[in-house]
């Protein structure tokens, strides 16, 4: 068993007995990315690193990904030389929109030229140490917390070099540090490829649920009932006792409440957003209140359907769910839509490839909203109120065994997340010892 030594900072404790503490200004030397916009960006040229990019999902942090870099003019390696990044250098995001995303950064682990952009704070290494280490050390909430506890802030979260500057590195001798990133990279490499496997057989079930969605909403559930033509070609042929109709005559639709930043409060009215959906239900974590009077009829009701008309991505315009619950003193904001309806079989149509087809048709580059005019004289298929019952009861069957699995993988998800996190963190600490 290693020998350990007092680090003499209370919130570390003990730490191996070779290992060292330095602050991080000791190590690293800072710069900043490029000044620009996202007008700047171009389909090809010098790649670079954003902080979007940074906080991006696929970012591990410890490897440069090729799906996390854009790109700028080549003209920039003349104008901004000093925003070019070296193999070992660490870029933060200096600006988080939540507490969990303060420090994210990613390790540059390529020798390709490649820029450090907007909104990013550049660190490199004084020495050529093994800086790879250093890169999983900052993945841990260990190291996190400190910066945590000096960013400013309430909605957006900043990231400054001073805040970086004082915190903490625990360093190992450095022949102990490559061989805690070697067999970091080995573990992590493993760890990763099972839970891309798993998110990969999410992916299939997904699939298949919504082809699922789509036959019995557009087809019915009697492969040899009579058919005709819908008259749409991305629908193709229905039943022949079903209709066809515009989607303003079977609900009333009506948009969300415009409320400014001044209104959110701590109580009041909760306001449902995009975030509020997922996976296609609701989830009532991080709604804000607003204090503002509203209309009683903005209040939201069991069995309204809720859709995100408005978003600054393409793909969450249409995502929707259905209000299973009664709730109280809830509303919705102004890039929401709500379609109140007795259709028993639309929230499941709504979920379906004809409905994405749809709103595929009329989003633009420059127009990225469903209006209340184009989801009104969208058509859908209206089989006879008992079969709408019929279908929907077979979905509800087929949905909630699908929706099991995928939760059950989603935990699954959760606890390789959570054994990297550990592992990482165990390492990093010197808490395992990582042998020659």
């Amino acid at each position: 068993m290693r020998k350990m030594k007092d680090s003499g900072i209370e919130w570390i404790g003990d730490i191996p007995e070779d290992w060292g503490i330095k602050k991080f200004k000791i190590i690293f030397s800072f710069g900043r990315g490029l000044s620009i916009t996202k007008e700047n960006l171009v389909s090809c040229g010098i790649p670079v690193i954003n902080y979007g990019q940074i906080h991006a999902k696929e970012n591990i942090g410890t490897t440069l990904k090729e799906c996390l870099l854009r790109f700028v003019p080549e003209y920039f390696l003349d104008e901004s030389k000093d925003s070019l990044l070296c193999y070992g250098d660490i870029v933060f995001a200096d600006t988080s929109e939540d507490y969990a995303g303060v420090g994210n950064n990613v390790f540059i682990d390529v020798r390709f030229k490649i820029f450090s952009g907007y909104h990013t704070i550049i660190c490199r290494p004084k020495i050529s140490d093994c800086t790879k280490y250093i890169a999983y050390l900052l993945q841990t909430d260990f190291w996190r917390n400190q910066v945590r506890k000096n960013v400013s802030g309430i909605k957006v979260f900043s990231i400054t070099q001073k805040s970086l500057r004082d915190t903490f590195i625990l360093l190992p001798p450095l022949p102990e540090q490559q061989r805690i990133a070697d067999y970091l990279d080995a573990k992590c490499a493993r760890i990763d490829e099972t839970a891309e496997l798993v998110r990969q057989s999410m992916e299939r079930l997904r699939a298949y649920k919504l082809s699922l969605i789509t036959e019995a909403v557009t087809k019915g559930l009697d492969p040899d009932v009579p058919m005709k033509d819908s008259g749409i070609s991305w629908i193709g042929e229905i039943p022949k006792g079903w209709n066809l109709t515009r989607l303003k005559y079977i609900g009333v639709a009506s948009n969300g409440i415009i409320f400014s930043p001044e209104d959110v409060s701590n109580d009041g009215v909760f306001v449902l957003r995009s975030n509020n959906i997922k996976d296609g239900k609701l989830d009532m974590d991080n709604v804000i209140c607003i204090d503002k009077m509203i209309d009683e009829k903005m209040y939201i009701k069991k069995g309204d359907i809720l859709i995100c008309s408005r978003n600054g991505s393409r793909n969450l315009i249409g995502k929707n769910c259905v209000i299973e619950d009664d709730l109280y003193n809830v509303s919705y904001g102004a890039f929401m839509m709500v379609f109140r309806t007795k259709n028993i079989l639309c929230h499941y149509t709504f979920k379906s490839a004809l409905f994405s087809f749809y709103i595929g048709t009329f989003l633009t580059s420059t127009i990225n909203q469903l209006t209340i005019s184009n989801f009104y004289n969208m058509k859908i298929p209206v089989p006879p109120i008992a079969e709408q019952q019929r279908i929907a009861d077979y979905l509800d069957d087929k949905c909630a065994r699908i929706d099991a699995v995928l939760e059950e993988k989603e935990r699954l998800l959760e606890r390789l997340a959570e054994y990297k996190k550990s592992l990482i963190f165990e390492c990093v600490t010197g808490k395992r010892e990582v042998s020659a």
